[in-house]
């Protein structure tokens, strides 16, 4: 059994069952699932089972001048969970339980580990509902979700993350343990610390307890898929959707790279002949027949080839269950396009205004062609949050340098556009650079300055965001 005078105070304080240094089971927590970021072994993962048993672990840590990495699920995909050399990594996956679930005030308080689904399942019971929905929500858990300021296929007409999270319970630096937030419907005392922490990626604190908002559950919706000759035609159907005040409870854009490598993934009668394809969805329950009916007006009128509503609740949850498969199905296709198994994803994840939607898929397209390199384009299009993915032979240089350039390219045209690097995944590893060129000088030396406020020594989760 390895040993050292840090993995002894962790086993005293955690029991040796909680402090893991086993080879294997470190490397399967060196990374999260964004591929082509830098990563290293931990020196151990720590599955505390309390927030007391947090703050243990940080002090430790801190009086050993050790860096601490939260991870969750590690279903991330911009490197904000990878481990640095010889870290200690605070696994959240102990922390799993639904604390409480209010019916009246409409609230939930729940450890991070809980998988977002299980916090969906649960609610559901009482007639409510959790809205965010990352993609990976099967398995992706409420603490990553808090972290990375998660958003989701419902965040059109229902918000990301952040506008749900009332609380939070933070293990800082110091072990210390912070409360910020509130339980009430209202509330505006002091400074918005549950923001602050929102999206912080662990590089300002571990989060051991999160309070989140809860809705009514919604009627059930009803689905149409719309068919575009051409992306920018698609693009140009959303901005239609926005400018005329109609609310989608769900406005996904599939490009043709996409359907063409779900079909193949999970063959379905996809139309891949299609160059892109829009999912909409309407909950307004009585309303739902004519709100989609408006939307399909919008689709014809910007030049859509077939609109097809879903027949029935089953039709729809399979569309639906289409675009859940765009990243296993696109890390597929990777592997496919290059022989050896090489194949690999640069994944993007940048938002623009909607209105300028059209021309940043004529962007991305004039990119992977000068580029030359495949790039498929799938997104969260009623709120202009796209996700580029591009396709790279990692056992070739020249492939990798490709995709480096196209991946660049795409960021600054949607900078240039009036939009932001990161609508969802965070910022990680990936955007650092492109983070610090989005919020300038004195945006980074405010970041800066409240890093150094709450970890002077820099020992949470460095390297990441800034």
């Amino acid at each position: 059994m390895a040993t050292s005078p840090l993995l002894d105070d962790l086993r005293a304080a955690l029991g040796p069952d909680a402090v893991l240094t086993d080879p294997d089971l470190l490397r399967g927590h060196e990374r999260d699932e964004a591929d082509l970021c830098a990563s290293a072994t931990p020196l151990v993962v720590t599955r505390p089972r309390s927030t007391e048993e947090v703050v243990a672990v940080v002090r430790a840590a801190g009086r050993h001048g050790v860096p601490v990495v939260p991870q969750g699920a590690r279903t991330g995909l911009a490197g904000a969970a990878n481990a640095v050399d010889g870290a200690v990594v605070i696994s959240t996956t102990a922390l799993s339980s639904i604390l409480e679930i209010d019916p009246v005030s409409r609230i939930a308080v729940v450890q991070p580990g809980v998988v977002n689904a299980a916090l969906t399942a649960a609610v559901g019971e009482h007639g409510l509902w959790y809205p965010p929905d990352p993609g990976s929500w099967e398995s992706s858990t409420i603490g990553g979700n808090v972290a990375t300021n998660a958003g989701g296929m419902c965040c059109v007409k229902y918000g990301v993350t952040t506008e749900y999270v009332l609380g939070l319970e933070v293990v800082l630096a110091s072990g210390e343990v912070l409360r910020t937030g509130r339980r009430t419907a209202k509330g505006v005392a002091g400074y918005d610390l549950t923001r602050l922490f929102v999206g912080s990626e662990g590089t300002l604190g571990v989060i051991t307890e999160v309070t989140v908002a809860l809705r009514p559950a919604p009627a059930e919706s009803l689905t149409l898929v719309a068919v575009f000759g051409s992306t920018a035609n698609a693009g140009a159907a959303v901005a239609r959707i926005a400018a005329q005040g109609l609310s989608p409870s769900l406005l996904e854009l599939l490009d043709r790279t996409h359907l063409t490598a779900i079909e193949a993934y999970r063959p379905m009668g996809l139309r891949t002949d299609a160059e892109a394809l829009l999912l909409a969805a309407a909950d307004t329950g009585p309303r739902a027949a004519a709100d989609l009916a408006e939307l399909a007006a919008v689709c014809d009128a910007a030049g859509a080839e077939e609109v097809y509503a879903a027949g029935d609740a089953v039709e729809a949850a399979a569309l639906l269950q289409a675009r859940r498969l765009a990243h296993p199905a696109m890390e597929k296709y990777a592997v496919d396009t290059y022989p050896g198994g090489n194949g690999g994803l640069i994944i993007d994840d940048l938002a623009v205004p909607r209105g300028a939607l059209a021309a940043l898929l004529d962007g991305v397209a004039r990119i992977a062609a000068e580029c030359q390199v495949p790039i498929g384009v799938v997104g969260h299009a009623g709120d202009g949050n796209m996700h580029p993915n591009i396709v790279v032979d990692r056992a070739d240089p020249t492939s990798l340098e490709r995709g480096r350039r196209a991946f660049d390219e795409i960021m600054r045209l949607g900078l240039d556009l009036g939009g932001t690097c990161t609508g969802e995944h965070g910022v990680g590893l990936l955007k650092r650079d492109w983070l610090a060129r989005e919020i300038g000088p004195v945006g980074v030396r405010v970041h800066q300055a409240i890093k150094a406020a709450l970890d002077p020594t820099g020992l949470l989760n460095p390297g990441k965001v800034l």
